[in-house]
């Protein structure tokens, strides 16, 4: 079988997001770099499989798709686990694949929009675009986040993951954001919060995210 192919460097934290998938089910995959700088993404080539320039695509044959978190749920229904305590979307038990919708979600539109301006103000705008640190916006996201990470606190002192006691997606979405956050000087933060931070080490002991991370790490460092 001919390994997948995900368009994008694997230090983007859209394409580190379906990368850890990937490496969860164990499936073969190819990542294709594109150059930002000589805009491959705006390439006839890259627009047929992302409309929107921008990255991921994924092709497996004849299927293309675009958006992370739709690419990363395809891949986890086609290398499905046989065994349903290993199925990452929980999708033969009602009930345990609403929470992991819901904390999908929760990730998509409560965690990430706070934690990530501070990415971008502390590491991806002062490397790649040279602009200073906006203190400002770093002050108004720490202040959101905390009230997001009292929520996941108050979740996680019940269970050892988000949507229950078994590692699901929505887990596996928090990688790629908050392993650059803890590359930032507000890492310490989780600190405060002995649950998600509990949670944040457990995922980062996995196999998958040592290897995505060394891979990020070195990428950021280039």
């Amino acid at each position: 079988m001919a390994p997948v192919k995900v368009f994008g460097p694997a230090m983007s934290t859209n394409v580190a997001r379906v990368l850890v998938c990937l490496e969860e089910v164990g499936a073969q995959y190819e990542v294709v770099n594109i150059d930002f700088q000589a805009k491959e993404h705006k390439s006839p080539e890259h627009l047929a499989r992302n409309p929107f320039g921008q990255i991921p695509a994924f092709q497996d044959g004849d299927v293309v798709l675009f958006e992370s978190r739709a690419i990363s749920k395809y891949v986890l229904r086609k290398y499905k686990s046989p065994d349903p305590e290993h199925d990452l979307l929980r999708e033969g038990n009602l009930r345990e694949a609403a929470m992991v919708d819901v904390w999908t979600e929760v990730e998509a539109h409560q965690y990430n929009p706070a934690l990530s301006p501070v990415v971008y103000e502390c590491l991806i705008n002062p490397a790649m675009r040279g602009a200073p640190t906006n203190q400002k916006v770093v002050e108004e996201s720490l202040e959101k986040l905390r009230k997001v990470l009292d929520v996941y606190e108050a979740r996680l002192s019940k269970s050892k993951y988000l949507a229950g006691d078994f590692l699901s997606f929505a887990d596996l979405n928090h990688f790629p954001y908050t392993f650059y956050f803890m590359a930032t000087p507000h890492a310490p933060l989780f600190d405060s919060y002995p649950h998600v931070k509990a949670w944040w080490e457990s995922l980062m002991a996995r196999p998958s995210m040592k290897k995505l991370g060394a891979t990020m790490a070195a990428g950021a460092k280039a």
